[in-house]
């Protein structure tokens, strides 16, 4: 408690000073997202600044983020702006490589700063949080080369640290699972086309429908591998016959459950760090 105490201060102080100039939010809709643009929103209410929410909308991320962002952006008060980008062929991803997530984030954050900089905003910030540094997360690096500002990892604040904040702040999306890009759905290598990530995406859907919490849809060619938290797998054990003729129609051969249950980075296994 005591250093989450402390942490939190270190946080508050941090947003402050930089709430002394105009600012961007690079925002998913995410809950870390949204307890650093809760933050810069009352901080530059308090100094006087303008804070700019920026969400990329992309064929990367399902269509309910974008619409969860400017939700939530609007419940936070903030100025917030869509920036569409088509990144597969830009960013050189399109193969999905093994540093998809550097090449994505460079490419992303590139194109967010152009915006925040034609907004008046010099200072750009992101969501990461200090558990993110544990993990394969090559696009930290992209960040870090473009001088974004991570003042959640900066105080160091973990990932249930900040869902406890957010919580005490009344933020609608504190307890929301974390929603990585699509592409993390397929193994690296595999040609990413719109196609697939919108049958991965309607399967996670469904899956989601069914009341599982953290719930990926992991895809080996015509395999459908689902990865849902062991304490949700007789639900969708349950619910097997549907939820094989769903992701039958979409496409799938073979529907899979997977008996470690869900882990992030799972598609990471293998790699050399």
């Amino acid at each position: 408690m005591k250093d989450y105490q402390k942490q939190w201060e270190t946080l508050r102080n941090r947003m402050e000073a930089y709430a002394r100039q105009d600012m961007a939010v690079a925002f998913s809709g995410g809950v870390d997202s949204a307890l650093l643009l809760k933050l810069a929103v009352l901080c530059g209410n308090q100094q006087g600044t303008k804070v700019y929410a920026i969400t990329a909308s992309t064929d990367l991320h399902p269509l309910e983020d974008k619409a969860l962002a400017e939700k939530v952006a609007m419940e936070m008060g903030a100025q917030h702006q869509i920036l569409s980008v088509q990144e597969l062929d830009p960013a050189g991803i399109r193969e999905n490589p093994t540093d998809r997530c550097y090449r994505c984030k460079r490419y992303l954050f590139q194109k967010i700063k152009e915006m925040a900089k034609d907004l008046g905003a010099e200072l750009v910030m992101e969501g990461t949080n200090a558990d993110d540094r544990h993990f394969y997360r090559p696009g930290l690096k992209a960040i870090q080369e473009l001088g974004i500002i991570s003042p959640l990892a900066e105080a160091g604040l973990t990932k249930d640290q900040v869902r406890k904040l957010a919580a005490e702040y009344g933020i609608s999306v504190a307890d929301r699972p974390s929603a990585p890009c699509l592409a993390t759905r397929f193994p690296y290598g595999t040609y990413l086309t719109k196609e697939k990530f919108k049958q991965a995406e309607e399967g996670e859907a469904f899956l989601k429908s069914l009341g599982l919490y953290n719930v990926r849809l992991r895809v080996h060619g015509h395999i459908a591998r689902i990865e849902v938290d062991p304490v949700y797998m007789e639900t969708l054990l349950a619910n097997k016959e549907a939820v094989t003729e769903r992701l039958k129609n979409l496409g799938y051969w073979y529907i899979t459950l997977d008996l470690e249950g869900f882990r992030s980075g799972s598609m990471d296994i293998g790699l050399k760090m």
